[in-house]
């Protein structure tokens, strides 16, 4: 069963905010502090309280930085001190991953290369605090997947180092694309909601965002804010339990553009290109455009961290002006792997359930192909071979089996 942790964003999310919520929700903050102890960052102390929000209770997650003017920093900067410490598992490439995701945004902002942007408030030493607290919490509780309501966003401005920005701050936007955005409410709030830092952990580490999905719930926890009052109690709500069967849900990002002045070759080419930069599906659909010219539609379906890379492949490889670009929920049905004996060897066969029940089963066509090529006998064959091997429940020691988008 996939273990899921799902932030339900009624009143936005802010860095501090999202590990509270993980401490509230059973991570230990002994822990915490000692794996953040190995990071080459002095300076801090962090400290967490139970608080009160619009009469809930949750955690508050505080970082007291010593100096108050801190170095503006540079990506390379980031990741240097984040490496200076061994962090458990995949909790090291994943903060990083978030910078990454924080510089891209900033340098469409400004205008400027992910090289060279300056960090100032992400920067400080509390922000990179909160983003390695945020991925060590996700490996500690063992999260193997992160999903998301839609965000809220806030109203008003924000003061920033570059004076008064409206909210939510274009950093923020940049951040949010392909995610998806709460409805305002009728009087929304004229402050910030969710802050860069929050967007940046949220949409790097989100696979979709969407209403709460199936699960076997087993914990609950509430991440405060530092702002007490509004139309919603400022916190942030996360719930942890496994995904069931009937909980294969997601959202993905549907890119799309006409093509009326391009090649079957430079399609094709992108097509990998999409594919490679990870695209779940890529394809053509012929068209006609203006002056009755037979044109193509080139799709790319992936998750909403990846939109904006992939639109550059689209802008970059193709002749296009425009792109259109969708969120879509999408339903999934379970799928496993096993492996089955045939007399021409090994061959998996890939299998897809709901609510238990499977539903369909195909022998991998890779594995067919090399089999019969080895011993000289059509394809066909060989998949025959293998579902009826497969009918017969004849597994070798199949491999455990993994969901898979």
């Amino acid at each position: 069963m996939t273990k899921v942790a799902y932030f339900d964003c009624f009143s936005g999310a802010a860095g501090d905010m999202i590990v509270g919520a993980l401490l509230d929700a059973g991570l230990e903050l002994q822990a915490l502090r000692a794996e953040l102890g190995k990071l080459k960052l002095p300076g801090y102390a962090v400290s967490a309280e139970k608080v009160r929000r619009g009469g809930i209770a949750g955690t508050r997650f505080q970082v007291c930085v010593e100096q108050v003017d801190q170095p503006s920093r540079r990506l390379s900067d980031v990741e240097q001190i984040i490496d200076s410490g061994a962090l458990p598992g995949r909790a090291g490439e994943t903060a990083k991953s978030i910078f990454r995701r924080l510089a891209a945004a900033e340098a469409k902002v400004h205008g400027t290369s992910i090289e060279q942007v300056h960090f100032h408030e992400v920067g400080a030493v509390d922000s990179i605090v909160d983003i390695v607290s945020a991925a060590v919490g996700i490996e500690r509780l063992g999260i193997e997947r992160v999903l998301c309501s839609p965000i809220a966003l806030g109203g008003g401005t924000v003061q920033t180092e570059h004076g008064a920005l409206p909210v939510p701050a274009p950093a923020t936007v940049e951040l949010l694309a392909g995610a998806a955005i709460a409805e305002p409410a009728p009087q929304p709030p004229l402050w910030e909601l969710t802050t860069p830092t929050g967007a940046a952990v949220l949409t790097t580490l989100s696979a979709g965002f969407g209403p709460v999905p199936a699960m076997e719930l087993s914990a609950v926890g509430y991440g405060a804010g530092a702002r007490d009052g509004g139309p919603l109690p400022n916190l942030l709500r996360v719930f942890i339990g496994t995904l069931t069967d009937a909980g294969q849900a997601d959202s993905v990002v549907e890119l799309s553009a006409n093509l009326d002045d391009c090649t079957g070759e430079v399609i094709g080419a992108a097509i990998e290109k999409l594919l490679a930069a990870g695209a779940l599906d890529a394809w053509c659909t012929p068209i006609y455009m203006k002056k009755s010219r037979p044109a193509w539609t080139l799709s790319a379906l992936c998750l909403p961290g990846a939109a904006a890379g992939l639109e550059e492949i689209l802008f970059a490889e193709t002749t296009t002006l425009g792109i259109r670009k969708r969120l879509c929920a999408r339903s999934k049905l379970r799928r496993r792997q096993v492996t089955v004996e045939t007399a021409y060897g090994r061959v998996r066969v890939k299998t897809a359930s709901r609510g238990g029940r499977e539903l369909t089963a195909s022998a991998e066509f890779a594995d067919a192909q090399v089999a019969a090529e080895a011993h000289g006998v059509p394809v066909k064959e060989v998949i025959a071979a293998a579902m009826e091997a497969y009918r017969r429940r004849s597994p070798v020691k199949a491999p455990e089996g993994t969901d898979r988008l």
